[in-house]
C-alpha cells in the first residue's frame, strides 16, 4: 500500500474530526469518562485493529487516550491508516 501525499492526507482528515497529521503519522487524543472508560475504549480499538491487521500506538493517561497511526512498513500514512481511523471514529463516544 502506497504512502499518501501530505495534501491528500490533510484533505481526507477533514472528514475525521480531531485527527491531525504529525510528521509521517496521524493522531488523535480522546477524552473518556475516567480510567475505566479509557480502558474499555482501548479494548474496542484493539479489536478493530486486530480485525484490520493494523495496530496503532496507544497511550493511556488516566481518562485520555492518544492513538497514533502510521504504516511503518511503508514509512508513512496510507489508506489503511485512514480506514482504521474512520472505524475508530464510529465507535468513539460522542
Amino acid at each position: 500500500m502506497a504512502v499518501l501525499q501530505q495534501t491528500e492526507v490533510t484533505e481526507k482528515l477533514g472528514q475525521l474530526p480531531g485527527w491531525q497529521l504529525k510528521g509521517d503519522e496521524i493522531e488523535k487524543v480522546y477524552e473518556l469518562s475516567g480510567f475505566r472508560g479509557a480502558l474499555a475504549f482501548v479494548n474496542h480499538v484493539g479489536n478493530l485493529a486486530e480485525g484490520a491487521q493494523h495496530h496503532p500506538d496507544i497511550t493511556i493517561n488516566y481518562s485520555k487516550v492518544r492513538l497514533t497511526l502510521s504504516t511503518h512498513s511503508e514509512g508513512g500514512v496510507t489508506q489503511k491508516d485512514l480506514d482504521l481511523a474512520a472505524q475508530i471514529e464510529k465507535l468513539a463516544p460522542k
